[in-house]
C-alpha cells in the first residue's frame, strides 16, 4: 500500500532546495506528530540518543552549504512554558539544525501569558522574503501539507511576523543553557 503525498509537500521541498538568499520557518505548534518524530520521540523517551533521519542529515547540509554562501537560514519556535516532555523532545532535536548554522530562536510564553505581538499562531515558511507557503496540520500535530500563498497583503504580513518573532526571540543556545540551569 501506498501512501499518496501530501498536497504542496513536493513543491515546497523543491522551494526550500533551491531558495537564493533566505528562508525562515516559524513554528507554533506545542507538538508535533509522524512516522520519523514518533520513532526519535520514543528515543528521547528511553534517553537514547535521537536518531538523525537522512531527511535532516540532507537538510543540514544544504544548510552549512547555503550559510557558507552567505544565504540565511533562521527559524523560530514559540514555546509555552512549563515546557511538556514532546517540547523537550522538539528542543533537544534542533542541535544538528543549529551545527549546521540554521539560526534557530525561541520565543518563551509563561502557561497563561500573552502570546507574542504580531506573530502569528500559523506555521509558515518565508522563502526569499516573497514566498509564503502555510502548513496545515491535524489536531493531534500531523502535517497535512503545504499551501502556497500568492497574495501579497499576507506576504508582507508573513514578513512582518518574520521581524516580529526574531525581535522578540532568544537563541537557541541561550534558552538552553538557561532550561539547564
Amino acid at each position: 500500500m501506498t501512501s499518496e503525498p501530501l498536497p504542496g509537500v513536493a513543491s515546497l521541498l523543491e522551494r526550500l532546495a533551491s531558495f537564493r538568499y533566505s528562508l525562515f520557518r516559524l513554528e507554533t505548534l506545542q507538538a508535533y506528530s509522524g512516522s520519523s518524530a514518533d520513532e526519535a520521540f520514543a528515543a528521547y523517551r528511553a534517553d537514547r540518543p535521537i536518531p538523525v533521519t537522512s531527511e535532516l542529515r540532507e537538510w543540514c547540509v544544504r544548510v552549512r552549504q547555503r550559510v557558507r554562501d552567505g544565504c540565511a537560514v533562521q527559524r523560530v519556535h514559540v514555546v509555552t512554558e512549563p515546557t511538556t516532555e514532546y517540547m523537550g523532545f522538539e528542543l533537544a532535536s534542533y542541535a544538528p539544525n543549529v551545527d549546521a548554522g540554521e539560526d534557530v530562536r525561541i520565543i518563551r510564553v509563561e502557561e497563561g501569558g500573552a502570546w507574542p505581538a504580531d506573530v502569528p499562531r500559523q506555521d509558515f515558511w518565508l522563502v526569499d522574503a516573497h514566498e509564503l507557503w502555510v502548513m496545515g496540520y491535524a489536531e493531534d500535530g500531523a502535517w497535512l501539507g503545504a499551501e502556497p500563498v500568492s497574495d501579497p497583503g499576507e506576504i508582507v504580513a508573513a514578513c512582518h511576523a518574520r521581524d516580529a518573532a526574531l525581535a522578540q526571540a532568544r537563541s537557541w543556545a541561550s534558552y538552553m543553557q538557561e532550561a539547564v540551569t
